[in-house]
């Protein structure tokens, strides 16, 4: 009976590894600051969708995206505004 001993990972290198596998597979980590009206509205969303923040963040952008080829970024823009959201 042989005893192999691996070395135990640190958190930090299972984070690296994770980050590294997400990046093989295409993905793009990214990272900000949300004011208080955005986390107002991140946090309603959140509680009625129950989805994970890169969930959310995904849906966000490309909702963001087909906003702005059709035409209708100025449109919720004011809306936002309007609403003080």
């Amino acid at each position: 009976m042989t005893s192999k001993t691996a070395k135990a990972l640190t958190n930090a290198e299972k984070q690296q590894r994770y980050r590294e596998r997400q990046k093989q597979s295409g993905k793009k980590e990214l990272r900000g600051y949300l004011t208080q009206e955005a986390l107002s509205c991140y946090q309603e969303i959140q509680q009625k969708t129950e989805w994970t923040d890169s969930v959310l963040l995904s849906n966000a952008i490309r909702l963001m995206y087909a906003a702005h080829k059709c035409g209708q970024v100025g449109i919720l823009n004011s809306w936002l505004t309007e609403h003080k959201r």
